[in-house]
């Protein structure tokens, strides 16, 4: 196994705090989505970083939704999940933030080219574990399509727990134990 390439720099126009707010864990990096990002999977321009099936339609409403919402440009927002050996960009997750009584929600995807390799569950489990530490939240929840088990599993890898379900999707959530 090779040693993984230091991630890309920021484009200019990027400002420095989403740097300081990457997210690693051992095969990706959680970044911020860029001013450049946004705007290109909007207008529809292909950049030389993405994976080549990169954007999904999920991908596309998550950039239309961050780049009209304020709160999911901040550092407990939505961002890029990419490959730390390729520097691809090859799927999206976020907090939608702000927390609500202290539970925030979550979401994720990957593109189809890179499921079945694990990255959709190590994502999840390292944005779990931040939003635990954000200030104000207690619990991390989302929910997916009944007809999706396999959602079901990533999040369950993360620690939640499925707490209910009705006709069209199931629930989960995982609470952090009450702090000292």
């Amino acid at each position: 196994m090779s040693a993984a390439p230091p991630p890309q720099p920021r484009a200019p126009h990027e400002p420095p705090a989403a740097a300081d707010a990457d997210l690693r864990t051992e095969r990706l990096l959680l970044r911020p989505w860029s001013d450049g990002d946004l705007a290109a999977v909007l207008d529809g321009t292909r950049q030389p970083h993405w994976a080549p099936d990169f954007p999904a339609e999920g991908d596309r409403v998550i950039a239309g939704f961050t780049a009209r919402t304020p709160a999911a440009r901040g550092v407990h927002g939505q961002r890029q999940i990419l490959e730390r050996d390729s520097g691809l960009v090859v799927g999206a997750i976020g907090l939608f933030w702000p927390p609500a009584e202290g539970s925030v929600a979550f979401g994720y995807g990957i593109v189809p080219s890179r499921r079945g390799r694990g990255y959709a569950s190590e994502a999840a489990r390292a944005l779990v574990a931040f939003a635990l530490t954000a200030p104000g939240v207690h619990t991390v929840c989302a929910d997916i399509e009944m007809g999706n088990p396999a959602s079901g599993r990533v999040l369950e890898n993360a620690g939640l727990e499925r707490w209910r379900s009705d006709d069209t999707h199931a629930y989960f959530r995982l609470t952090a134990p009450r702090r000292a």
